[in-house]
């Protein structure tokens, strides 16, 4: 379906989840899949669109969708049923009143959020300060030179294997001194494939569910697994295989599944690498520089078992490790907190808008 600047778009499976935005003008002649309803002309006067779009996404409303659906593991509600969906109409004033305060503390929530992942994304320039590594550089060019004699060493023929931009981050790290050392991912860690079935009862991770650059869990969202998935421990480091570069890297706190478009990497306890340490600096820009270059495919391009373990990675020594690990610890305490407060305030502007629709 092309919908148009300003359309309100409802998702009509499990609609009580609240998939329901406003169409942007920069979206305008969009094309939105049949499984969305849109809402466009009114039928009455006085009511406003963003009053509508808030009062959608109440639970007022969202309990009817959820009242009216049908369906056992899919609930959907159908365009008939969407009709006879009761909308409180205040009078004008008091809905752009409402619409202000909602806007308010939407914008208020979006900083926090902002400011909380911005403390973990801003972690790689830390990161290679303390590695004393040079960020890489980015490198556009579509033709270079590539010596036979290292063709030879690899499987690979694709030229984007040994593109200038991975070859000269590996060789910043291989060629630093003190104290530091380049390793293969192999070399260091186990790739574990602990197959099982996922099970209402573990806690599962999909591949929507860590946040990109931060490998902080999205507790919102709300993946439905069946069939098999991959057995992780506490302190497993979870690396996604699908669209390496979206970065979605998660240092697992307990135990738990998670999807099979994970690679399970467990550091060998030989007591040389912190967990948080590699999870860390897999979300590095040093190490996005080679996936870049290393993933095959092109709709969903992967990184295969084949080249995962071949990343290198720099080991600076245990004490540089546990500096960089008390790091990221602090900047994620302080972001969970950040979180934590713009979801308490948002629950709170959301009571208060929908006791204000009943007139309280």
């Amino acid at each position: 379906m092309i919908v148009r600047a300003d359309d309100i778009i409802v998702s009509t499976t499990r609609p009580q989840r609240g998939a329901i935005v406003q169409i942007r003008k920069q979206d305008d002649g969009a094309i939105a899949s049949t499984g969305f309803v849109i809402l466009r002309e009114f039928r009455t006067g006085g009511i406003e669109r963003d009053y509508l779009l808030n009062v959608l996404l109440s639970q007022l409303v969202l309990r009817q969708f959820l009242q009216r659906s049908s369906g056992g593991n899919y609930p959907a509600i159908t365009p008939d049923q969407l009709d006879k969906v009761l909308i409180p109409i205040l009078p004008l004033h008091v809905q752009r009143a409402l619409v202000a305060e909602m806007q308010a503390a939407r914008e208020t929530r979006k900083q926090k959020l902002a400011q909380a992942d911005a403390l973990l994304a801003g972690l790689d320039a830390y990161l290679l300060a303390q590695l004393g590594i040079a960020p890489p550089q980015e490198d556009k060019r579509q033709v270079f030179a590539v010596r036979l004699g290292d063709v030879r060493g690899t499987s690979r023929l694709n030229s984007d294997y040994f593109h200038p931009e991975r070859v000269i981050a590996i060789r910043a790290m291989q060629e630093k001194k003190g104290g530091l050392r380049a390793e293969r991912l192999t070399d260091i860690a186990d790739f574990v494939r602990d197959l099982a079935t996922v099970t209402a009862e573990e806690k599962y991770i999909g591949l929507a569910s860590v946040q990109s650059n931060t490998g902080e869990l999205i507790e919102s969202v709300e993946e439905e697994a069946e069939g098999a998935c991959l057995r992780y421990v506490e302190n497993d480091v979870l690396f996604a295989r699908l669209r390496p570069y979206l970065n979605k890297v998660h240092r697992a706190e307990k135990d738990g599944t998670c999807s099979t478009e994970f690679h399970v990497i467990r550091i060998r306890n030989d007591g040389n690498v912190l967990p948080d340490y590699l999870a860390t600096i897999l979300r590095s820009s040093l190490i996005l520089v080679q996936t870049r270059h290393m993933m095959t495919g092109n709709t969903h391009p992967r990184l295969t078992n084949d080249d995962v373990v071949n990343l290198v990675i720099p080991i600076p020594d245990l004490r540089v490790q546990q500096t960089i690990t008390a790091e990221v610890n602090r900047r994620r305490e302080q972001a969970r907190q950040l979180r934590a407060q713009a979801a308490a305030e948002w629950d709170a502007a959301k009571a208060r808008f929908e006791e204000k629709l009943l007139g309280g």
